[in-house]
């Protein structure tokens, strides 16, 4: 497998009911990583891009939560509407998306 250029973390943490602590999956994450494969997917950027479900990012209560490296930048509040503008924007221009940039209180 080659390395990738970019690699997309996307929080699908889910918590139990009545758990003090929000969770991703609670923000219907599970779409948005769905989204993120199938866009990579129909781009076939198989050898640019990696795409990896994961647990908790940090921030829980501005979820779905995405992270994006080497960049470091994490994206708050991602919708699968979202997803085909952050791999035009940043995956494939390397401009990030910048309004759905977590806010530096949480991540910077």
């Amino acid at each position: 497998m080659p390395k990738p250029e970019k690699h997309v973390f996307v929080c699908v943490q889910n918590r139990p009911d009545g758990h003090p602590r929000p969770a991703c999956a609670q923000h219907d994450s599970t779409a948005v990583a769905d989204e993120f494969f199938r866009q990579l997917e129909k781009r076939q950027l198989f050898s640019k891009v990696q795409v990896t479900t994961t647990g908790c990012l940090g921030p829980c209560s501005e979820g779905p939560t995405v992270l994006v490296y080497p960049e470091g930048v994490m994206y708050r509040k991602v919708t699968p509407a979202d997803v085909g503008e952050i791999f035009d924007t940043h995956l494939v221009n390397d401009q990030p998306v910048e309004r759905l940039l977590m806010p530096t209180m949480f991540w910077g």
